[in-house]
């Protein structure tokens, strides 16, 4: 989570929202990303969907049920679909996000019944540290508004 906390402070840099992600198998680091959303002018890039991308052409494959994602914010309903569909096996994720969270928050789209993947869910690892970052964030863009 220390990599993915790292990420999330590069973005902030970039004045993208700090959320970052890593993406690690058997102890080795698959792939890593931060939000890019404003760079890339594109709403879908979020740093899960980058790193999923990056992540799955290293490996050479077209699902992840051996990997581990490690992310700074819940996961949003187009984060945690493509969780889903590219069947990581684990999530582990720092702050709660009560606005848009679809691993418990807002909804449960990762333990959703009906769907044929489930990822085991970790919620709240250094969730006081990644919510700082976010708190941070937004303070300082309501401050200059």
């Amino acid at each position: 989570m220390q990599a993915a906390i790292r990420l999330a402070r590069a973005a902030s840099v970039r004045e993208e929202v700090p959320v970052g992600a890593v993406i690690v198998a058997d102890g080795d680091l698959l792939a890593e990303a931060h939000n890019e959303t404003v760079q890339r002018r594109d709403p879908t890039a979020h740093a899960e969907m980058l790193a999923l991308q990056r992540a799955l052409q290293k490996a050479g494959a077209d699902r992840l049920p051996f990997a581990t994602m490690y992310v700074t914010l819940e996961p949003c309903a187009q984060c945690a679909g493509a969780l889903v569909l590219a069947k990581v096996g684990r999530l582990v994720f720092g702050a709660y996000d009560g606005r848009c969270g679809m691993a418990g928050s807002v909804y449960d789209l990762l333990r959703h019944p009906r769907l044929n993947h489930r990822p085991e869910v970790v919620g709240g690892l250094l969730a006081e540290e990644c919510g700082d970052l976010l708190k941070r964030f937004f303070q300082s863009r309501r401050a200059t508004l």
